[in-house]
């Protein structure tokens, strides 16, 4: 059943799940209606054959194996892993919220070793300020180099003027 320490049935999975990410690459540019439609159309019959191919492979492989419990993990969660095919708007998976908070994930222990919990609070307070300057689609650096320049002039009635979401480079 495995070839070279590879599941054959990792394998057809995988490959048809690549079939699924191919359909969405296409529907990408296309507006929530649209995309729910060409859904409908192209995707939820790939899933659907997922869907028997999965349930058919359950009955050949051996309980308790990574393969069985692979195969009742996606089974048992089909409603949340095809909710995308109800809505346009929403995504196929969540990569996109993986990558955000990627940076927390992977400074979590260093920080740990910050110096203080003062320290720990302004680490926290730049993170955030960088990664909602790269949410609102602007070069982090650029925007702390703006703000940082802007800041010691500013009233402070118009500090909320300097906030990632509100932010308009001056150009410098």
């Amino acid at each position: 059943m495995a070839h070279g320490g590879t599941s054959l049935v990792g394998l057809e999975a995988v490959r048809r799940f690549a079939r699924i990410y191919e359909v969405e690459g296409e529907l990408k540019g296309l507006g929530d209606e649209e995309r729910s439609a060409q859904r409908q159309r192209l995707a939820k019959p790939l899933w659907e054959e997922l869907r028997q191919w999965l349930a058919l492979e359950r009955r050949l492989v051996a309980d308790g194996g990574a393969a069985a419990k692979a195969i009742d993990y996606t089974l048992g969660h089909w409603t949340a892993l095809t909710r995308h095919l109800e809505d346009g708007a929403v995504a196929l998976d969540n990569n996109h919220l993986e990558r955000q908070i990627k940076p927390w994930a992977m400074g979590r222990r260093a920080w740990q070793f910050v110096g203080s919990e003062l320290a720990g609070q302004r680490a926290a307070i730049v993170m955030s300020l960088v990664q909602s300057a790269r949410m609102n689609g602007h070069d982090p650096w650029a925007y702390l180099r703006d703000v940082l320049q802007r800041l010691p002039t500013l009233l402070n009635s118009r500090l909320d003027e300097l906030l990632p979401h509100r932010w308009q480079s001056c150009g410098n």
